[in-house]
């Protein structure tokens, strides 16, 4: 797969711009490479006007282990630690 990327023109602010190339000297990494880092997190985190929580992940096909009482959380503390069989 080509990677494909394009030469643009962004307008900062004087403070951030200094703070980026800042991140970057620090880091011993481009200018580019820490603006490219920021935007892919701002862009990825979740945004909290959509509301509600997170999707919970779930797995298919499993089943309680036999004897596991969900409401003993030290039972079932123990037995992730290995001290339950």
């Amino acid at each position: 797969m080509m990677l494909r990327c394009v030469r643009t023109t962004i307008k900062l602010p004087d403070d951030l711009l200094a703070m980026a190339k800042q991140r970057a000297t620090s880091r011993d990494t481009t200018l580019n490479a820490v603006i490219e880092d920021a935007l892919r997190a701002a862009l990825l985190r979740r945004d909290p006007r959509q509301g509600g929580a997170p999707p919970i992940p779930s797995h298919t096909g499993g089943r309680l282990q036999a004897g596991i009482d969900l409401d003993d959380t030290a039972a079932l503390l123990d037995l992730m630690d290995g001290f339950r069989s």
